[in-house]
């Protein structure tokens, strides 16, 4: 079982939707299920309609999901969990407020030391326990038998990874509040959900041996492999800001990039593939996660651009309709000048539009318009074409070429015009009025 949990915080970073789809294409490898989760217990950071978003994008995507969970309707399981620990001493009620706390931080941080919680709280008699008034958080008792081995995990892109057990502390489950930690909602949902396998971002590495503690703690035997994948780079090789327009999802798609190309560069991006060009389908019959580079990948806005252009080529006419062109073979041929889908339709609707002839060549344009408007019919070969009208016209040269152009397509420059006049014979004394 694959999953997906985004947070409804903001918009779908390209990050995000890479993990999703690379668990979404294992789920159908496997046939083991796709669980898509909303991870909303960030009440003060959700945006409302955010959550309808992520799923309207996936769908998009092609992605379906078998199962959908919001977090916050597990609250009462992971408020039960934590307190089965503390019946079982497995866990401790700490009573530290944030001021105590971050005094204690800064103390360390004075002290050249990274810091620890002490322990305060970790051995207080039942008793004391018992009449402290004040709201505890509840942390996780760390076994002091524990060696590096019960801290370390194997990755299914980095292989083995380690961690000093030194650097772990009695960490926080359950908040004064009684709202959990995100380490224990996760691990407990991963639980609950019956997850087996999760590929997710590498700023969730050190994350995977706190969750792998909590479902030890209680006693889960269920085994849990993870894929952590590297982080995603800009063209100047930093790491992609949320800030920057083409890490949302959103923006890619607003500004005209197909969800196909989109997920076949994503598939791409730092992966041996068999081929450069593909569906989402196509990709579930050889993707490998663990043949994704350890490195960083760097992305490339430029080779989206290039994939999009051949996604568009390669659509069927249903689909180029679907994405608003009336005349899907247009579409493809205007991808020699253009790569997104409103840059094409733009084009397009200049050739069907109202034409604005510059002074110089509205003479011109006239003696032109006026010769194809009685023509009985307009040739098949645009050749032929050319030599009716020049015959009749007189005229030649760039005094033909540039009325000719900018009454068949709105623009002064393009295309070759016998290139496109065999796509709209048919509509030219239309085009021309």
């Amino acid at each position: 079982m694959y999953r997906f949990a985004p947070s409804p915080t903001g918009d779908m970073h390209i990050g995000n939707l890479r993990a999703a789809i690379f668990n979404y294409i294992c789920s159908r490898q496997d046939h083991s299920g796709f669980v898509l989760r909303i991870e909303d217990t960030d009440t003060a950071r959700n945006i409302e309609g955010k959550d309808a978003e992520i799923m309207d994008i996936l769908t998009r995507f092609g992605i379906k999901w078998d199962t959908l969970y919001y977090q916050s309707k597990n609250l009462k399981f992971h408020q039960q969990f934590a307190s089965k620990l503390l019946t079982e001493g497995k866990a401790f009620l700490c009573f530290c407020d944030e001021a105590t706390l971050e005094a204690k931080k800064e103390a360390a941080k004075a002290a050249g030391k990274p810091y620890r919680y002490d322990g305060a709280c970790e051995h207080l008699d039942a008793q004391t326990v018992l009449n402290d008034p004040r709201p505890a958080a509840v942390r996780l008792r760390i076994p002091p038998e524990y060696t590096e081995k019960d801290f370390s995990f194997e990755d299914g892109i980095k292989g083995h990874i380690a961690f000093d057990p030194a650097n772990f502390d009695s960490f926080v489950i359950l908040r004064a509040n009684k709202t959990p930690t995100y380490n224990f909602a996760c691990a407990i949902d991963d639980m609950l959900e019956g997850v087996t396998y999760v590929i997710r971002g590498e700023d969730h590495v050190s994350n995977t041996p706190r969750q792998n503690l909590i479902r030890a703690a209680l006693g889960y035997t269920g085994e849990i492999k993870y894929a952590h994948l590297p982080i995603i780079l800009n063209k100047q090789g930093q790491k992609m800001s949320k800030r920057e327009n083409s890490s949302s999802v959103k923006w890619l798609l607003e500004v005209g990039y197909m969800p196909e190309a989109i997920a076949n560069y994503l598939i791409m991006l730092g992966n041996k593939t068999p081929c450069e060009i593909f569906t989402l389908e196509e990709a579930i019959e050889w993707f490998d996660v663990s043949k994704i580079s350890k490195s960083p990948a760097k992305f490339d806005e430029d080779k989206l651009a290039q994939i999009n252009r051949e996604h568009i080529r390669r659509a069927s006419d249903e689909r180029l309709r679907e994405l608003g062109f009336a005349r899907p073979e247009l579409a493809r041929f205007y991808t020699q000048e253009s790569s997104l889908i409103p840059e094409i339709k733009a084009k397009i609707a200049a050739i069907y539009g109202a034409k604005e002839i510059e002074p110089e060549w509205r003479e011109n344009a006239a003696k032109i318009r006026a010769q194809i408007l009685v023509m009985n019919a307009l040739p098949a070969e645009f050749s032929e074409f050319m030599k009716q009208i020049t015959d009749a016209t007189g005229l030649k040269g760039k005094a033909f070429f540039m009325p000719l152009r900018l009454l068949l397509t709105g623009a002064a420059h393009g295309p070759e015009l016998k290139d496109l006049y065999p796509l709209i014979k048919d509509d030219v004394k239309e085009i021309i009025k």
